[in-house]
């Protein structure tokens, strides 16, 4: 019952209130984005949401605030994510506020306040059929893999607590209880970043990384990836 019906009625409920509650930081951060960031403030990219009644995940733009900025070599190639990270973009980090701009997702549907975290396309595509099973329910601003250590923990241990948030029951009690215990982590601005790296390591490289996938498969997978999202 809750997961029919009053989960999306509390999703719609939460996000206007909170986008109207701190809008006032929305405007400024906006604001203070685009000077910081010589540009556009906000960050899109493709991500994949719930799966659809084909049985294929719903690809979706994330909105986000921009942390990293987009300075280029003399070639014109980006340049290493921990030389485009600036003070403000790590400010936006360390206080989880770059993800502010989420509740736009979740007003359109494409999100929950709880559920798990979506993640990069090229990710999803090197997931097995168990651990895309946590695609059947709306990625969420926050889940359980969230407040059991975020980005400190590995990407199968991550993929294993979003399936016990699914396959244990999704409760109201529980969301509340993710939803405290996150606000919890933001204020101590713990588990932000992988401990020894600029950003959180990809998948599909995490895999390669530790030999799971030959360089065959990696490739061929990055290329479907670029297939789904059209680049």
């Amino acid at each position: 019952m809750y997961v029919k019906f009053f989960k999306r009625v509390l999703d719609l409920l939460l996000s206007v209130v909170a986008l109207i509650v701190l809008s006032p930081i929305f405007l400024i951060l906006t604001l203070v984005g685009a000077v910081a960031m010589r540009g556009n403030p906000f960050f899109f990219q493709s991500r994949p949401g719930k799966k659809g009644k084909d049985g294929k995940e719903k690809i979706f733009k994330l909105i986000k605030f921009r942390t990293m900025s987009n300075k280029k070599d003399k070639d014109g190639n980006l340049l290493p994510d921990g030389m485009r990270l600036n003070r403000y973009g790590i400010i936006l980090r360390s206080t989880s506020l770059d993800e502010l701009p989420e509740l736009l997702n979740i007003l359109r549907g494409d999100m929950s306040i709880v559920g798990p975290r979506p993640q990069l396309v090229r990710d999803m595509v090197f997931m097995n059929e168990e651990q895309r099973h946590r695609h059947d329910v709306r990625p969420g601003l926050t889940g359980f893999a969230q407040i059991n250590g975020r980005n400190n923990i590995t990407w199968e241990q991550k993929f294993e607590y979003d399936i016990q948030y699914i396959d244990n029951g999704i409760t109201f009690v529980g969301d509340v209880k993710i939803i405290l215990r996150t606000v919890g982590k933001v204020f101590k601005r713990s588990d932000t970043v992988r401990e020894g790296t600029v950003s959180d390591m990809d998948f599909g490289d995490w895999l390669l990384k530790e030999s799971k996938v030959s360089r065959e498969t990696y490739d061929a997978k990055q290329k479907e990836a670029k297939d789904l999202i059209g680049v």
